[in-house]
């Protein structure tokens, strides 16, 4: 499968994201049911609806102040609120007439989005591209205070796969079960470039 897909766990209602985090701010997220404490509301948090990809950035919870994975339930509707406001992290003149445009409507969304070449389990690159979306301001506060539904820790499956992964290989790996997500709203698959689930 190439081209942008935004792989994720859903149903009818809602979505799961995934971010890690450093221990003391993810327990209180799970204790709490929203973010506080230690978790800076003034810096941009970057989420992910891909379980592999979200490995792939925290090295399988190896990573330094990324050692905690939680998976976070969302409403669809704030998801694909988050994705309508979205903003790219580089100038695409089909949605903004010149650099200038893009670069204040950067600096005005409190979304951005970002496509980058997703990975395998192992880490090589595949053809498919990945998204991951970074709040901040008002979104990031509807995220971290209104928004969760449900907060799961995942870090001890995290280290149980990352141990499978090296003992046994992908074949022994146990991952998510994730499909391909479509907005309701066409504009938005429109304006994102979502590619056909086919290709």
């Amino acid at each position: 499968m190439a081209g942008r897909h935004i792989l994720a766990q859903f149903d009818d209602e809602s979505i799961v994201v995934y971010q890690a985090y450093r221990p003391a701010i993810a327990k209180h997220v799970v204790d709490h049911g929203s973010f506080g404490r230690e978790f800076s509301y003034s810096r941009m948090s970057w989420i992910k609806p891909n379980f592999l990809w979200m490995m792939f950035r925290s090295g399988w919870g190896l990573k330094e102040d990324q050692e905690s994975t939680l998976a976070l339930r969302l409403r669809r509707e704030f998801f694909d609120r988050l994705l309508f406001a979205a903003v790219p992290s580089t100038w695409d003149p089909d949605l903004h007439d010149s650099e200038e445009a893009w670069s204040q409507a950067v600096d005005t969304s409190s979304v951005r989005i970002q496509w980058d070449p997703d990975h395998d389990p192992n880490g090589g690159k595949v053809e498919r591209r990945a998204i991951q979306l970074g709040l901040r301001e008002e979104m990031l506060e509807a995220f971290g205070k209104r928004e969760l539904l449900e907060v799961t820790d995942m870090s001890e499956f995290v280290k149980d796969q990352r141990r499978a992964l090296n003992t046994g290989g992908v074949a022994s790996l146990i991952t998510p079960t994730e499909f391909v997500y479509r907005p309701s709203d066409p504009a938005i698959v429109t304006r994102l470039k979502l590619s056909n689930e086919g290709r």
